[in-house]
């Protein structure tokens, strides 16, 4: 198969699963949302932190290592699941024993039981890790697919029995607990691929001295996305952080999708060509492109009808995570484009200096948190408008250097997308406040300017944008 039909088929697949996946999540949570109360996300909001960090600390980015290897052999793979295995138990355990100091932090008792039976998804992530990692690397996305979907709708479906009996935020826990058996259980089934009683450290080392660089931009990472909820959680109120959790959910629908799509995708991809810097940076171009075509629209004309779409979506109780959520999407539409200048330094084996971009720009981030937390959640959250700015420069200093794809133009490529989007933006906001008191029912607004804004931006985008907009028809007709 060519490096395009493997791409396309690889597109669709990954977007089958990441979107009917992500579907049915946004659905599953809409419902919680109704039944539960913002309390209850804020008590989940609290905890994340902990649970994201030791998903990365599980990994070591030893999977990342593997996808990145041309002939990783069955002794590659024992070595890693294996460190998988034992990491995982030892993260538990920590989790467990530090939990009632967690919960004294944040002044919530409840947090103790909920971090130890939450912290169980760590085993069943690590059972289930290798199988994922050969499915990716083989391109196999299909097999996600049917792996992801029934997971998440039985976890869904107990979340949703469990929240109509009363059980609150337990819910949320046992939901998780279920998706992530379902899901390392299915990966199994799917993958095909047994251990042996293996351990070489020479591949451990070869893995880990490429991976631990990764692991430590993402602990960053995940320590300074996460200082969000912890900094809201601990020094406002419960309620403030189930807004925040729930506005931030809302916006990484379209974010972190398209994103986990083309990361997927594009990473085993450009792998295949990391010796080609014209091909890898003709690839990286088109796709980074096409990505702006999809996600700048829906973030912008979302947010400008953010206060029916909220209303009718999660009831008047949820409307204080409106302004949050216009702001977030503001914040999110560079984040693909971060990730995928990342990746060019991940297929080159450079993760030295994707570790030293992520000091450098936590470091930048976190003086403007802490500048600006002290004003306000809202405050907070415009600074964080700012940080992804500066993080696009920061990410793309190495894209240059590699790839002779500097930021300048990227910006040339990228900013014509995302100003015709604001302007399709712009002028649904408008309309809606002139016909807000006639189109009185949420849905109906929802549809009729939803419909009109997407109209608008394809119209100006093939005006102004053509070739832009001939690279999103041709992946299109060669579905």
């Amino acid at each position: 198969m060519s490096l395009q039909k493997k791409a396309i088929s690889g597109f669709i697949w990954t977007g089958l699963e990441q979107f009917g996946a992500q579907a049915i999540s946004l659905a599953v949570s809409i419902i919680l949302a109704r039944i539960l109360l913002p309390s209850d996300f804020g008590l989940i909001g609290m905890i994340i932190i902990f649970i994201a960090l030791g998903k990365s600390l599980m990994d070591a980015g030893l999977s990342q290592s593997l996808i990145r290897s041309q002939n990783p052999d069955h002794l590659d793979y024992s070595t890693v699941f294996f460190f998988n295995l034992c990491a995982s138990a030892v993260i538990y355990l920590f989790v467990f024993i530090a939990a009632p100091q967690i919960a004294q932090f944040y002044e919530q008792p409840i947090l103790t039981n909920i971090l130890r039976w939450y912290g169980i998804v760590f085993i069943f992530n690590a059972l289930g890790n290798i199988q994922q990692t050969r499915i990716i690397k083989r391109l196999e996305f299909r097999s996600l697919f049917k792996i992801s979907i029934p997971a998440i709708i039985t976890g869904g479906i107990v979340g949703i029995i469990m929240a109509f009996k009363g059980y609150g935020v337990w819910s949320l826990v046992v939901s998780a607990i279920v998706q992530a058996t379902i899901q390392a259980a299915l990966l199994w089934f799917f993958g095909k691929w047994k251990p042996t009683m293996v351990f070489s450290k020479l591949k451990f080392k070869e893995h880990f001295s490429y991976g631990y660089k990764l692991t430590l931009s993402g602990l960053i990472d995940v320590v300074y996305n996460n200082s969000y909820a912890v900094l809201i959680g601990k020094f406002f109120s419960i309620n403030e952080l189930g807004y925040f959790t729930r506005a931030n959910t809302l916006k990484q629908v379209p974010v972190q999708n398209v994103g986990t799509v083309l990361n997927k995708v594009t990473f085993p991809l450009f792998a295949e060509i990391q010796n080609d810097n014209i091909k890898l940076k003709g690839a990286y171009q088109k796709i980074m492109q096409i990505v702006l075509f999809a996600i700048a629209p829906l973030l912008l004309i979302s947010a400008a009808l953010a206060e029916p779409l909220f209303r009718f979506l999660l009831t008047e109780k949820w409307l204080p995570a409106v302004p949050y959520y216009q702001i977030l999407c503001w914040a999110g539409i560079l984040y693909p484009i971060n990730a995928y200048n990342l990746n060019v330094l991940k297929v080159k084996g450079r993760s030295d200096l994707f570790l030293k971009l992520e000091l450098i720009k936590k470091g930048i981030g976190a003086i403007i948190i802490f500048g600006t937390f002290a004003y306000g959640v809202t405050a907070l959250l415009i600074g964080s408008v700012f940080i992804s700015i500066i993080a696009f420069f920061v990410n793309s200093y190495y894209t240059a250097k590699f790839i002779k794809y500097s930021a300048f133009e990227q910006l040339k490529d990228i900013v014509p997308t995302i100003l015709i989007s604001a302007i399709s933006a712009l002028a649904i906001w408008k309309i809606d406040q002139l016909v807000k008191d006639v189109l009185v029912y949420d849905l109906i607004r929802l549809l009729v300017l939803g419909l009109l804004g997407i109209i608008l931006y394809v119209i100006l985008i093939r005006l102004f944008q053509p070739k832009v907009y001939k690279g999103a028809i041709e992946i299109v007709k060669n579905k």
